[in-house]
């Protein structure tokens, strides 16, 4: 295996399909020259659906890859792998790991007013209760209301961002928690923040959405500088995706939101 502690290697960022590039444009934003080596698993999502031990084996599987191109960090951008497989990921590996419930449950628990809290995500991420445990451990008096919406992945990857059966599926999944009065909605799964719009006009313009990408930039920026792994580089980054399957959709959808920035995706099948 080739890893890498140099500064100037590049981050691996590992997600189910393409909800992961949320936390890519958020990097670029951040941290805009830290080399990025992608892996979207597209050949087997969602994870959502799936048991946590085969969750935590492709997991292992992908972090393995992802070493082996020379990453110097991992950057999990995918809410159900980060529920079932973080800590096991941090024991096996001599490398930095951040995932995205911390830092999201972080960010909900200084947005919140009313101290009522929503969180939608996968099957997976819901009946862990990821975070429901990571919010009360900043703040134990927060309600959370959880709620899976298994049908959104599925349609992110479709590329059915605006489509009206989403519309119909997002007012019947997400009408119940507007009337439960959350103030504040976690997007738990990376795939979400591409249905923002569409999320947002379901629980109407008072409720305010937490995007873990953001909060999640910020934590990776502090661990690589933490670790003397932030890059000296002042150059442009150099951006590397892989999908195990569907190349084509997923430069498509990749596209709709990054622009120019993903002109090209390699195809590896891992397992």
């Amino acid at each position: 295996m080739t890893t890498s502690s140099a500064p100037s290697a590049p981050i691996g960022v590992f997600d189910s399909g393409i909800g992961g590039l949320t936390v890519v444009r958020e990097l670029r934003r951040q941290v805009p020259h830290e080399h990025i080596v992608y892996f979207g698993d597209t050949a087997r999502v969602p994870y959502g659906p799936k048991s946590p031990e085969t969750v935590v084996r492709y997991s292992r599987e992908i972090v393995t890859f992802l070493l082996e191109q020379g990453v110097k960090a991992i950057v999990i951008a995918c809410n159900t792998s980060t529920a079932h497989s973080l800590d096991i990921l941090k024991s096996e590996f001599d490398v930095p790991i951040v995932g995205v419930i911390h830092p999201g449950s972080y960010a909900a628990t200084r947005a919140t007013t009313n101290r009522h809290v929503g969180v939608i995500g996968t099957i997976g991420t819901v009946n862990s209760h990821a975070y429901d445990r990571a919010i009360h451990s900043f703040d134990a008096g927060i309600h959370v209301t959880e709620k899976a919406c298994p049908l959104f992945v599925p349609l992110v990857e479709e590329g059915w961002l605006a489509h009206q059966a989403t519309r119909l599926i997002a007012t019947d999944y997400l009408s119940p928690l507007s009337a439960q009065g959350i103030d504040t909605l976690v997007l738990g799964c990376t795939h979400y923040p591409l249905l923002r719009p569409v999320i947002q006009e379901a629980v109407g313009s008072g409720i305010q959405l937490i995007d873990s990408a953001e909060q999640t930039a910020i934590e990776t920026a502090s661990v690589l500088k933490a670790a003397g792994l932030a890059t000296p580089n002042a150059g442009p980054a150099k951006l590397r995706f892989i999908a195990s399957d569907l190349p084509e959709q997923f430069l498509r959808v990749g596209q709709s939101f990054l622009g120019d920035a993903i002109d090209r995706v390699e195809t590896i099948t891992l397992g």
